[in-house]
């Protein structure tokens, strides 16, 4: 699959676009926010919705998404990217592209939380070929929880369990997360989510990451407007991994159709 046949997808996908929807950040946003930085929530996009998502991240990395929500309960799509997409020297793309695909079990109520149950196979970060798997590993089949408290705005609370098919370390632990999400004023969230790793520290030639805590993330979103949310990531705060803490950008578009 090309990268140029993706993005054309994309943009012909937007001609069908109608409604505007506020971003995903802030008390006044319009769309479930389906990602705390790496990991999935229980959100989901409503029937009609339709987003589109691109991340920038090292080595000149470039991921494009593109979902669509159905039923009210099931949301679906596909990703593909590469490294080196900016830049001079050859591109070096993701091997496959990536699906996603998730249900909404139940509904959020009072005294309850959302449960959402899924799969989705794209990694973050750089495709690294000789080890067959992304820098950060796919959730791969999950299930989450979301909970959302009215506090000075919002405040989400997020937890999930998954399993991961990029098991060619020999790791095949079931991983669990954790996450929160807080609303500062109408358009900007703050968010930070703590991924345990269990399914990716073994220190051996196989593995990019070393024995110890696991990965530490935090990022702030911004609704700009006209369905638009824009991210900032700071990763890996506590260096887990190898390579050390990174930054990245996300763009997220939304729209009803």
């Amino acid at each position: 699959m090309k990268f140029r046949t993706f993005v054309l997808v994309l943009l012909t996908s937007s001609a069908a676009f109608a409604g505007n929807l506020n971003g995903s950040a802030g008390s006044d946003a319009g769309v479930e926010s389906r990602y705390l930085i790496d990991m999935p929530t229980a959100g989901i996009l409503h029937n009609g919705m339709i987003g589109m998502n691109v991340n920038f991240y090292e080595a000149s990395g470039v991921l494009m998404s593109l979902e669509a929500g159905a039923f009210n309960r099931l949301t679906f799509g596909l990703s593909y990217g590469g490294t080196n997409v900016i830049g001079s020297g050859p591109v070096e793309w993701n091997k496959f592209p990536g699906v996603n695909i998730r249900f909404r079990l139940l509904d959020e109520t009072a005294g309850f939380p959302a449960i959402t149950l899924g799969y989705d196979s794209q990694g973050k970060d750089a495709y690294v070929s000789r080890y067959d798997r992304y820098s950060y590993k796919s959730p791969g089949f999950f299930a989450a929880g979301s909970k959302y408290f009215s506090m000075l705005g919002y405040l989400g609370i997020h937890g999930g369990v998954n399993y991961s098919l990029e098991n060619g370390d020999g790791n095949k632990n079931l991983n669990f997360y954790v996450g929160v999400d807080k609303t500062i004023g109408s358009d900007i969230s703050l968010v930070a989510e703590y991924n345990f790793g269990m399914n990716d520290n073994l220190a051996d030639s196989t593995s990019l990451a070393k024995p110890g805590p696991g990965y530490l993330n935090a990022g702030v979103k911004w609704s700009v407007g006209n369905g638009f949310t824009v991210e900032f990531d700071y990763k890996n705060i506590l260096d887990l991994k190898k390579t050390g803490s990174l930054r990245s950008i996300r763009i997220e578009y939304v729209q009803s159709m």
